[in-house]
């Protein structure tokens, strides 16, 4: 979340900032300002009435030694009323500081100057594109097509189990999904990520840490009884990893990788758009995730993008890159890439990857700072990418390495899945 202290002291900043959301943030942070007010003013009342008690206390023990039990007994009793205001006003301080914390939470995060302005998807730059786009076999068929014909991805299993949006994947189509898990990890940690297994659920606060909570809630697979959700994204438990800890600056940057399956209910996503692979509720991706020193973000962000693109020249699908607009980025993102492959038989961009630099917006509800050499303690910024999601790519090397004679894998793929060509 935002901290307070620069939306105190850069109110018209903070504004002018969110409207390329499109959100009209003057009356909140108006009301975020006044409840800070009142939560300050409350502290400094707090904070004179333990003092005053303090003082009555050291009184009273001069005047126990002296002999006065009598004026002691005066001050005894004051120093009752006081600690009850005490308590009172602690309580209320907790309150008013809980409530602001709650407001807090509905702001996003503020754009980075180069985020386009733009109220969708049809406003975000192409910042670049690479790869030729193959000419097909007459006759080629979306993936949905090919994975039933090759018998490598069943959803009507997926159904039966357990409902729309699980497949099985079966045979070959199992080896080359483990190939691309297998081969992005190998990547990720040959770059200098250290690679992580962690926990497929998380509690509240791991959500709120990262930003899932409160903004993405209804998206979120939610174990009731546990009170614990189903990762969106490795990104959750990963930067998690780190939440409440305090890095020496000679320990940025913190690089980690980890593979999990993620877990989205895509309420409201019906069409033709959403069939096969395109979008799942349980799917396989690997991510990236950093902490850096904020000087030094940016440059990591752009060594995340060419990264992410060393993926795909290797794999020889055909991708483009945008940045996306004010209305189009995540709630949490200060600037996000997508990548997109482009999908020959179903000539549409599926996107692949999202990579975002977060600045202090995480670091702040995680409370995960650094300490620099003089011993003061500041907020890390905080970035993560798809390093790759896996169902659209998958996709793409379906669609795009179709052959009539088959679907031939890639070269890079080879050694790890044992065969050439799914047929």
């Amino acid at each position: 979340m935002l901290q307070i202290g620069f939306i105190r002291e850069n109110q018209e900043k903070v504004i002018q900032a969110l409207a390329k959301r499109n959100l009209d943030a003057r009356a909140t942070v108006a009301e975020i300002v006044q409840m800070d007010e009142a939560r300050r003013a409350a502290q400094v009342e707090l904070d004179n009435t333990l003092s005053e008690s303090n003082k009555l206390s050291a009184s009273i023990g001069q005047l126990m030694k002296s002999g006065e039990q009598a004026k002691a007994a005066i001050l005894k009793e004051k120093t009752v009323l006081l600690k009850e205001q005490s308590k009172e006003l602690s309580e209320k301080v907790d309150a008013l500081a809980h409530e602001l914390t709650q407001k807090l939470y509905t702001l996003p995060n503020l754009p980075a100057d180069i985020v386009p302005p733009g109220k969708s998807a049809d406003d975000n730059l192409t910042v670049h594109q690479e790869g030729e786009i193959p000419t097909l076999y007459e006759g080629a068929q979306p993936h949905w097509e090919l994975l039933k014909k090759y018998d490598i991805v069943d959803f009507e299993l997926g159904v039966k189990i357990t409902g729309a949006g699980f497949p099985v994947y079966k045979g070959k189509g199992a080896r080359l999904q483990r190939a691309l898990i297998s081969y992005f990890l190998d990547k990720n940690t040959e770059a200098g990520y250290k690679e992580f297994q962690v926990p497929h659920l998380v509690n509240e606060a791991s959500g709120y840490g990262t930003g899932q909570l409160p903004d993405k809630e209804g998206q979120m697979y939610h174990v009731g009884i546990d009170d614990l959700y189903l990762i969106p994204t490795a990104e959750v438990p990963v930067t998690n990893l780190y939440r409440d800890v305090i890095l020496s600056e000679n320990e940025l940057p913190v690089m980690c990788t980890g593979y999990t399956p993620c877990f989205r209910r895509e309420a409201g996503s019906y069409g033709s758009h959403v069939r096969g692979l395109n979008r799942l509720h349980q799917f396989d991706k690997v991510e990236i995730v950093r902490i850096e020193h904020p000087d030094k973000s940016y440059e990591a962000l752009d060594g995340m993008v060419e990264h992410v693109k060393t993926l795909l020249r290797e794999l020889k699908l055909p991708y483009r890159i945008l940045r996306l607009c004010g209305g189009d980025m995540g709630f949490t993102s200060a600037l996000t890439y997508d990548f997109e492959v482009f999908s020959t038989a179903q000539d549409r961009w599926l996107e692949i990857s999202s990579v975002s630099n977060f600045e202090t917006f995480q670091a702040n509800r995680l409370k995960l700072r650094y300490r620099d050499a003089n011993g003061k303690n500041h907020l890390a910024h905080t970035l993560n990418g798809s390093a790759l999601a896996l169902p659209r790519v998958l996709a793409g090397i379906i669609e795009n390495y179709q052959t009539p004679d088959g679907i031939v894998v890639p070269e890079v793929l080879r050694p790890y899945t044992g065969f050439d060509i799914i047929n």
